[in-house]
């Protein structure tokens, strides 16, 4: 069995026994806690986490949480000397219960809420993505009563095409995020700020989008906010101190996927920043980045148990397995293809078939693989694997045909744990009033 190792966690071992991860077979974990479950590689979250810190040295690193976050995984990002990017009431508490400082967080979203906004001050939150004009009189208005100015990023959409999913770009001008710089909206915004008594403009903040490919569009973006930081230092006497680029970058998700290495994106980045400051005027800004998948993606597989195999006679063969869209919504939402490897055995022989994997849920459009190179003696009862699955899986899991989502395991040094447990058909029907 031939596994691709830029898309598997970087422990991932094959024997006859099958898989193995973090020192842990694969088929020990699906008797133990049960399919499907994500398994997530700690000692490859964390040295991602690494990489990214040293790449970025003397910046700063936010993962972004809306990517996979719970209580362990928080504590792993605070111990790694990673700040957390929140953008819910939600993933501010979770970072909050795991110990995580204020001064390690970064509040995002388009329309957070007055308690959202109040929570972040409260628990001195270091920086506040102010998104709307809205924003600006909310956020001033609480940080006053409480006697403080709370500094903030203003988000600008500089008007960049990240060449990703329409779904999940977010740096072109018609669309909700952000103020945008073609129309005029970014310079309105910082001139409200420089003006609001409780808020304090440190920087800019952009964001273009997500699963983004083409390092490029990165450089793109920082000369147009590098442009407009030179422009507010000239219009208001203000000289911003922090830029913040976002996330976004894209992993594989097949065998044939080449994604950006943040090795390679990091000085590339800090290059163009340091140059384009020389050419306008201005010092060179403290960065931030913001990845998510980029760190939790590869880390993680899904495994899952086959329960059915329809072959039909010209037509495709259909393999339906426990789990589907209520703990993968990519494919239905981004039309998000994956690979899929057999998890517990060796293939009694080396014949394969193309099948479509697909998932236990009541749509045509359940599909977890669409065209998967397994084993021609796959039979029921096998575990399947399907690796990058530690990004937007299980924060976008949800209970579909009243489904209870699946446990997040850890694996590392031969040891397994819970980091989030599974849902009980208790646990799905508990808000339900009878």
């Amino acid at each position: 069995m031939h596994l691709p190792p830029h898309l598997w966690p970087a422990t991932t071992t094959h024997g006859p026994d099958g898989l193995t991860i973090g020192g842990v077979r694969l088929s020990d974990l699906a008797e133990e806690f049960g399919t499907p479950a994500f398994v997530l590689d700690e000692d490859d979250f964390r040295a991602r986490c690494r990489a990214w810190r040293e790449a970025f040295a003397g910046h700063d690193v936010f993962y972004a949480a809306k990517a996979f976050l719970c209580h362990q995984v928080a504590q792993w990002l605070h111990e790694e000397g990673l700040g957390i990017d929140v953008c819910s009431a939600g993933e501010l508490r979770t970072a909050r219960r795991a110990g995580v400082p204020g001064a390690s967080l970064v509040l995002h979203g388009n329309n957070k809420s007055p308690a959202e906004l109040a929570e972040a001050v409260d628990h001195g939150v270091a920086l506040v993505v102010v998104d709307s004009h809205d924003e600006i009189t909310r956020l001033s208005d609480i940080a006053t009563r409480r006697g403080g100015r709370q500094q903030v990023l203003v988000r600008v959409t500089p008007g960049v095409e990240a060449h990703t999913h329409a779904h999940i770009t977010t740096g072109t001008d018609d669309q909700k995020f952000g103020f945008s710089l073609s129309t005029g909206s970014a310079h309105r915004a910082i001139s409200r700020i420089v003006d609001a008594p409780g808020l304090e403009l440190v920087g800019l903040h952009s964001h273009l989008g997500s699963q983004i490919l083409r390092p490029d569009v990165f450089v793109t973006a920082a000369d147009r906010l590098v442009s407009l930081m030179a422009d507010t230092v000239r219009t208001h006497g203000v000289l911003l101190r922090r830029l913040d680029l976002g996330g976004g970058l894209g992993i594989a998700y097949l065998p044939e996927d080449e994604a950006p290495d943040v090795r390679g994106l990091a000085p590339l980045i800090i290059e163009r920043v340091h140059k384009a400051c020389a050419d306008g005027g201005i010092p060179m800004p403290r960065l931030a980045v913001e990845p998510g998948r980029a760190i939790a993606g590869p880390t993680t597989v899904t495994l899952y148990t086959v329960g059915t195999i329809k072959r039909q006679r010209g037509l495709r063969t259909w393999v339906s397995v426990d789990g589907g869209l209520s703990d993968n919504l990519r494919p239905a939402l981004y039309d998000a293809s994956y690979t899929a490897s057999l998890a517990a055995r060796t293939a009694a022989r080396e014949t394969e078939e193309t099948v479509t994997v697909c998932g236990r849920h009541c749509e045509s459009g359940d599909i977890v693989v669409d065209a998967a190179r397994l084993p021609a003696d796959l039979t029921i009862g096998d575990l399947i694997a399907v690796p990058a699955s530690g990004a937007y899986h299980r924060s976008m899991a949800n209970n579909y045909n009243a489904q209870p989502r699946p446990p997040v395991v850890a694996v590392r040094d031969g040891a397994a744990r819970l980091v989030v447990r599974r849902e009980t058909l208790d646990d799905v029907l508990r808000l339900d009033v009878p």
